[in-house]
């Protein structure tokens, strides 16, 4: 039987070029979340408005849907 070749698939430059391209794309990807996307934006009132844009006019509850009612 012949011995199977031990050449690493790092040695054909288009391997090289792709990971490296792609780590390059990676790093891109990561530095723009880290930098637009750290914190989760919430809007004043978003359940309020949501709703009133769903189902017209709705009168605004004095309490809020957490607090338990008597």
């Amino acid at each position: 039987m012949s011995k199977p070749s031990q050449s690493s698939p790092w040695r054909i430059p288009l391997v090289r070029e792709l990971v490296v391209i792609l780590a390059i794309k990676l790093g891109v990807i990561l530095g723009i979340k880290a930098l637009w996307f750290t914190e989760p934006t919430v809007p004043e009132n978003g359940t309020e408005k949501v709703s009133e844009r769903l189902f017209g006019s709705v009168a605004v509850q004095d309490q809020s849907p957490t607090e338990e009612s008597p």
